[in-house]
């Protein structure tokens, strides 16, 4: 079951190294929001994190950087190579097909895998997966894209189509699959996971910012900006209602202790 072709191609070519530091107000805002909401959920350090699907580490190093004993598996070997040159420990592997042994981590961190498993079997594999190597009670945060959210964006021809299947096949870039964030859950729970909770990663402002991104010219929009980006999203946190207006989600579930 290797990756679709389009999506190894991708992430050959492009900068995902760069995506959430460039500066770009948008990557700022996920990854301020990733960070903060894993923290919150997290074991104190040094916990052991497994990163599946963990790119070249940048959630990883920040995680490192606090104590935690992080080990990324990614299926792209330019983003394990990208990783070990910033001291990470990463190995090429597949978020279906896990090498590690059951029970082996304190968390397990799907932050990339879902968006790129459009068919059901294969995420339910990659959730059983995390399952299997967490230890009872410990933590799973699996990313996800949220269908909906497009519709808000005006400039997207094939909103509606992703709201309707959840897919989005493109020449620019790879296969990618939208969850319905009920979906989302039940995914999680049809794992032996317990009940998740699920989060707006950029929260209701995502589609403002990329249109003040045209209006403008610039992808740094500056702090005022980016405040108003975060305080929305942490206030959505409390409102479960607005979750769908959030492209980027994020599902926070628990092994249970006893089977």
């Amino acid at each position: 079951m290797a990756l679709l072709p389009d999506i190894t191609a991708f992430y050959d070519a492009g900068d995902e190294a760069g995506r959430l530091v460039s500066g770009r107000t948008i990557g700022t805002v996920e990854l301020v929001r990733t960070q903060e909401l894993l923290r919150a959920h997290l074991p104190p350090s040094p916990a052991s994190v497994l990163d599946v699907g963990g790119g070249p580490g940048v959630h990883a190093r920040r995680l490192t950087d606090s104590g935690y004993r992080v080990l990324v598996v990614d299926p792209v070997e330019k983003h394990v190579q990208q990783a070990r040159r910033q001291g990470l420990a990463a190995v090429v592997g597949d978020a279906r097909y896990l090498e590690q042994v059951d029970l082996s981590f304190d968390a397990v961190l799907m932050l990339g895998p879902l968006y790129h498993l459009p068919d059901r079997t294969g995420r339910a594999r990659a959730w059983r997966e995390a399952r299997r190597v967490v230890k009872p009670g410990g933590l799973v945060a699996a990313a996800a894209l949220n269908r909906y959210a497009k519709l808000l964006d005006l400039h997207s021809p094939g909103a509606l189509d992703i709201a309707v299947t959840g897919l989005r096949v493109r020449r620019d870039g790879p296969t990618t699959y939208y969850h319905d964030p009920s979906e989302l859950c039940a995914e999680a729970r049809q794992a032996g996971l317990g009940d998740p909770a699920v989060y707006g990663l950029h929260g209701p402002a995502y589609e403002a910012l990329k249109a003040e991104e045209r209006r403008t010219g610039t992808k740094d929009l500056g702090a005022k900006a980016l405040e108003t980006a975060l305080a929305a999203a942490r206030f959505a946190d409390g409102h479960p209602e607005l979750v769908v207006s959030s492209l980027h989600l994020l599902a926070v579930a628990r092994r249970p202790r006893t089977p």
